[in-house]
């Protein structure tokens, strides 16, 4: 059987491929469609008749399909999370319900996936990588971004129990984005694995990509499930792209392109989506040239307006909006309309009359659609973000390695994981009533977590006038990591965690927001073992889920720029109230003649005004303090003042003391700020009077003052109790 036969039997079992007429089929495809037919009705001819998604899972009998119930998909806590193995030529599993059951049954979407503005996120995107191999202007810098260690980024296993995670609460798309995601080593295994989700719940597998080597994978990702491709293009010109992407590559996205819609002729059934980002004075000019591409083929061209992102040099003037848009393709083609979306779409929809695909619209910077987000993120690294343009993330990815003591689940644990929970299941002997995704052992803790970060989201993102400001990281890494403080705790047996089956009773009450803080230190989710109490590991503070107290903050000092791993990370500012901030900085040259101190008080030097130019270098380096201090908030700084005090100490050498003054009102405070002023300016100073005293000393560089904020006014010299 062909790669096109077994891929119409596959979609043709799940009911999500009609058959065209033999007729309007290319003489070459009638004979594997008629043999897709055959296999696919004698297939369909052993099951139910009813609209729910049908698959064929592993343990049964050989044409033998199953139908989950839609009860299954919210799993029942008195049930193990693995499956038993089935006897040869038996199903572990109830035979199908009838529609009508299925209907009395239903339960309603999981209150942990639903906001306090009744939104329910049943669509996760999940980065599976930071690489990409391209370096598209609007979306990361040209020197690239850095890397995060491998050992901070998912496993396959840990994406896999994430997935079931979140399938198991009504999640029915997955979206596999990145970086890149074809260019993950073992990116075909994983669809594959998430691929077992559709007999739980799961409907979508989609994956958002460049294309430049999808053609070569395309295949084999259709047969594990993918059911649609976003693929993002800005130009059909070879010249063009190589300039916006930095990257040569175009013929090779055309034959992914080209793949695509072959297969799609042949009945692929991929919903396929091009993405451009579209740039003022760079590819506006390419807008109808695009929508030309929706005349012969089905493909939704999407256009998007450009959005700001650290390192992709936005701004206001290049953006080319929405309106704009729509005013350019009238132009071309003024029977353009509008057509009907779902509630969920991100994009506003259009059709030419007679043309076989559509245009789309995205348009977050001039009109959001946060109304009907439906969308929730996991990052490379394992955080939870609710919303593109927030900076607060929850880490899934630390929670969910505390059953593997804090290291990392490779494909050796999670086998271990699945015997130790079957061994568990046979010792109870519990009996299943239907199919459950593979969940983690402390699938509770998670889903706690993630409801609570779901109940912070917010009614919708920052306006256009504030996003420009915001920080975020390159779009490629997804923002900065905030964790949810969650202290660590497990059980042992025999030195051992004995891995915890099922979700929370649905008599617990799940933990108040205010147990929960955000948090950003150098605790880690190491266990504290107490030698004279058998090994067991002793929590350094009472779990807030299970604590009826309200929290207390931990007293101890603590580096706030690094994670509970120990990575450095942005600390979130997106939850302070802005405030007006000061700073002062000083420091001194001490020079080791007489002879500098004069020429600069006569201004004398023979590069000129010394101090003039050390205020002007003291004033740009405090603005640019971001740039160059990598995890400093770019802030909107209201007043920058750099002066000199001149002083003639005799044996004990002539000095310059510098004093730089921020001022700014916002969310963060501005020391770093003050003493990058100070800095540049003794900077300066020494270079312009290195020609005549090579024995120049900077010295005490320091902060002196600091008002605002929540820690209020502090002094140098002054007490702090």
């Amino acid at each position: 059987m062909t790669a096109a036969t077994r891929c119409a039997v596959r979609r043709l079992r799940v009911g999500t491929l009609q058959m065209p007429q033999m007729s309007q089929m290319p003489r070459a495809n009638r004979t594997s469609f008629a043999q897709a037919r055959h296999v696919a009705t004698a297939a369909a001819a052993t099951t139910h008749a009813h609209t729910h998604t049908r698959v064929q899972t592993p343990a049964q009998v050989p044409g033998q399909l199953y139908s989950p119930p839609v009860s299954s998909i919210r799993r029942d806590p008195r049930v193990p999370a693995y499956a038993p193995e089935a006897s040869p030529g038996t199903s572990p599993y109830p035979p199908a319900l009838s529609r009508k059951d299925h209907i009395k049954e239903a339960k309603p979407f999981s209150d942990f996936l639903t906001d306090t503005f009744d939104r329910q996120h049943d669509y996760l995107r999940i980065s599976v990588t930071e690489r990409c191999n391209l370096r598209c202007t609007y979306c990361m810098p040209e020197e690239g971004v850095p890397l995060s260690p491998q050992r901070e980024l998912l496993t396959t296993p840990e994406i896999v129990l994430i997935s079931s995670l979140f399938v198991s609460q009504g999640v029915t798309k997955i979206r596999l984005t990145g970086g890149e995601p074809t260019v993950r080593r073992d990116i075909l295994p994983l669809m594959q694995q998430i691929g077992a989700l559709r007999q739980h719940g799961l409907r979508e597998i989609c994956l958002t990509t460049n294309g430049l080597t999808l053609h070569r994978k395309l295949d084999a990702m259709v047969e594990a499930g993918l059911t649609g491709v976003n693929l993002s293009l800005d130009t059909l010109d070879p010249w063009q792209f190589q300039i916006m992407t930095r990257r040569p590559g175009f013929s090779a996205v055309r034959k992914s392109i080209d793949r695509i819609l072959e297969m799609n002729r042949s009945g692929a059934g991929i919903k396929f989506k091009i993405n451009c980002v579209v740039m003022r004075g760079l590819n506006d000019r390419e807008i109808l040239p695009f929508v030309e591409m929706t005349r012969n083929e089905d493909i939704e061209i999407r256009f998007i307006e450009y959005m700001p992102f650290d390192g992709n040099k936005w701004s206001k003037g290049k953006m080319f909006s929405y309106e704009e848009m729509l005013e350019v393709i009238r132009a071309g083609y003024p029977d353009l309309q509008r057509k009907a979306g779902h509630k969920n779409d991100t994009s506003k929809t259009f059709e030419v009359p007679g043309f076989a695909g559509r245009v789309g619209f995205i348009t977050s910077m001039t009109h959001n659609f946060c109304g009907t987000c439906n969308r929730l993120r996991i990052t490379g690294d394992g955080n939870l973000k609710v919303c593109l343009f927030g900076n607060a993330e929850v880490s899934l990815r630390d929670i969910i390695r505390k059953v593997n003591q804090g290291e990392p689940i490779d494909e050796e644990a999670l086998e271990s994981m699945k015997q130790a929970a079957m061994a568990q299941m046979s010792s109870d002997k519990l009996s299943r009533s239907g199919p459950s995704p593979l969940l983690a052992p402390n699938s509770d803790e998670l889903l706690n977590v993630i409801r609570m970060a779901v109940k912070n989201k917010k009614e919708k993102h920052a306006g256009i006038g504030e996003l420009e400001h915001m920080k975020n990281r390159p779009m490629i890494l997804i923002a900065s990591p905030v964790q949810w403080q969650r202290p660590a705790a497990a059980i042992l047996t025999n030195g051992l965690p004995r891995l915890m089956v099922g979700l929370i009773p649905p008599s617990s009450s799940p933990p108040s927001i205010s147990h929960l803080r955000l948090f950003s230190t150098a605790t880690t989710n190491r266990f504290f073992f107490n030698k004279a109490n058998n090994n067991e590991p002793t929590p350094p503070t009472a779990n807030p889920a299970l604590s009826s107290q309200t929290e207390t903050p931990d007293s101890s000092p603590r580096l706030t720029h690094l994670s509970p791993s120990g990575s450095a990370h942005m600390v979130s500012i997106s939850s302070k109230p802005p405030t007006a901030r000061t700073a002062a900085a000083r420091c001194g040259v001490r020079f080791s003649s007489r002879t500098a101190l004069a020429l600069v008080r006569e201004n004398q030097m023979a590069k000129g005004d010394v101090l003039g130019v050390a205020r002007v270098a003291g004033i740009m380096a405090a603005k640019r303090t971001a740039d160059i201090i990598p995890l400093c908030h770019p802030i909107a700084i209201t007043y920058v003042g750099v002066e000199f005090e001149l002083v003639s100490a005799g044996l004990d050498g002539d000095r310059i003391e510098i004093e730089a003054t921020v001022s700014c009102e916002g969310k963060t405070g501005v020391e770093m700020e003050a003493m990058m002023a100070a800095g540049a300016a003794a900077l300066t100073v020494y270079d312009m009077c290195k020609a005549v005293d090579k024995g120049m000393v900077i010295e005490e560089l320091r902060v002196v003052l600091k008002e605002g904020g929540k820690s209020g006014r502090w002094v140098e010299g002054e007490r702090v109790d």
